[in-house]
């Protein structure tokens, strides 16, 4: 999944998801950047996360993400890997300590653009994250990275409690949409 994937791949996207639409062009216009993978690359940069699942599909593995102070996917910064699939997986092991990690499917299965809030060593900025279907067994042992407070399985019935974004809350969605099927 490089970069000339990705531009095929944004140039035929689908969705039934309104918000999805919007970005799919601010996709293709940032990817045409040659540094769109660096995190220094503003006002944002390419982002890549994992939507981990168990293999009943009813719970996902989130992150409580210590500088933002909220449950999350994990993910994180590309630093120059256009294959944004690899910089998913890296993240997810990185973040949760799982090595199994099953891929579901190679292609994106969410988009999202979202704002990161100013820090002091860095200005506010936008990461236009794109997202991996994974799978993972609840047996694995977890680890807290550094960058998190905490990291759990969360069951999808209860993931508002946890998270009420409607980035994340999408992705429970589509999830249950193709579980369905």
């Amino acid at each position: 999944m490089d970069r000339s994937t990705l531009v095929c791949f944004f140039s035929g996207y689908k969705t039934a998801f309104r918000e999805e639409e919007f970005f799919i062009n601010r996709f293709l216009e940032l990817l045409s950047h040659p540094d769109c993978f660096q995190r220094t690359h503003l006002p944002g940069h390419i982002t890549g996360s994992a939507w981990i699942v168990d293999s009943n599909r009813s719970q996902t593995l989130l992150v409580h993400h210590a500088k933002l102070n909220k449950w999350v996917q994990p993910g994180g910064h590309a630093d120059g890997d256009e294959n944004i699939l690899r910089v998913a997986l890296r993240e997810a092991e990185e973040e949760t300590g799982l090595k199994k990690l099953r891929i579901v499917e190679s292609a994106p299965f969410d988009v999202d653009i979202h704002t990161i809030p100013l820090r002091k060593d860095f200005p506010e900025h936008f990461h236009f994250d794109i997202r991996f279907l994974i799978e993972a067994s609840i047996d694995e042992p977890i680890i807290v990275s550094e960058e998190s407070h905490d990291v759990k399985w969360i069951p999808l019935t209860s993931l508002e409690e946890y998270n009420q974004e409607r980035s994340v809350l999408r992705m429970k969605e589509k999830l249950l949409r193709t579980h369905q099927h």
